[in-house]
């Protein structure tokens, strides 16, 4: 079954499994950020099997120049002792379903440069394409950039 998670209850219960993910996150910065998030059109959805949470998305709804109206994946993660299992592939399509019933034309989604078995989850089994790369850069707070020539 996959569901929506709405209620902070539910974002205590997917927080050891988003940990997984984001393991820089403490659960009181977690709830923070999804409290400024959800009004931005942050939802999460989890994939339960027997009680159990197997795997959680983040996702919003999107709209800008070079994408259109889109869906974007923030966080995708499975249970790490579940993985290959099939149940990131079941979220996966569901999220497509969704972002279908929402009007999107495409999803999109990033992914850390180390994390190479994602890579070859999204590419070779969901049909995913890289078309891009992102930078980022850190802005300390004096305005005084490191690294910057």
């Amino acid at each position: 079954m996959i569901r929506e998670l709405t209620r902070r209850e539910e974002w205590v219960e997917a927080f050891p499994l988003l940990k997984e993910l984001r393991t820089h996150l403490d659960l009181d910065t977690y709830l923070s950020l999804l409290e400024e998030m959800r009004p931005r059109g942050y939802r999460l959805f989890a994939l339960e099997e027997s009680g159990r949470m197997l795997a959680l998305a983040g996702v919003a709804v999107m709209v800008n120049l070079y994408n259109g109206r889109h869906l974007f994946i923030y966080d995708l993660v499975t249970k790490e002792e579940e993985r290959s299992k099939g149940y990131g592939a079941k979220l996966l399509r569901y999220l497509e379903d969704f972002a279908r019933a929402q009007g999107c034309r495409l999803v999109e989604l990033t992914s850390g440069v180390r994390r190479k078995e994602a890579h070859r989850f999204y590419e070779e089994k969901m049909g995913y394409t890289r078309n891009s790369w992102v930078f980022r850069k850190r802005l300390s707070p004096e305005g005084k950039e490191e690294g910057v020539k």
